[in-house]
């Protein structure tokens, strides 16, 4: 037993003292959230893709702008880069143990993400409004 002498502590007492118990489980739902969405979002995306087999770039651009499909789109990216937000985020949590290494992968990862999803929806944005 490595407890000690003079710890009248019961387990659940000991247990609430070890690490963050705040926001864990808020990542943890909103990983598993914005893959649900993503689910229905990437067999769409695959349909809009097969459908564009053999259609000259006029036809590509005419069904992205389309406000759904601007829309879906948009949503996809947004909800995509997210997700690899967050994924990233447990991995170097989980596996980088130098602290400032793990600080700075952390702004990596999130600025990569966010500069991806604006790039994502200003391309989508432009090609919706400009078609």
């Amino acid at each position: 037993m490595n407890a000690r002498h003079d710890d009248f502590r019961n387990p659940l007492q000991r247990a609430r003292g070890l690490g963050s118990g705040k926001t864990g489980t808020g990542h943890f739902w909103w990983q598993r959230v914005t893959a649900i969405f993503l689910v229905p979002l990437v067999a769409w995306l695959l349909g809009l893709l097969v459908s564009f087999v053999g259609a000259d770039l006029a036809t590509v651009q005419v069904a992205i702008a389309r406000p759904w499909n601007a829309i879906a789109l948009s949503l996809f990216a947004i909800l995509l880069f997210w997700h690899a937000k967050l994924g990233l985020q447990v991995v170097i949590e989980d596996y980088v143990h130098a602290r400032a290494a793990e600080i700075a992968l952390q702004l990596v990862v999130t600025l990569a993400c966010v500069l991806g999803a604006l790039a994502s929806l200003y391309a989508i944005g432009r090609i919706a409004l400009l078609a």
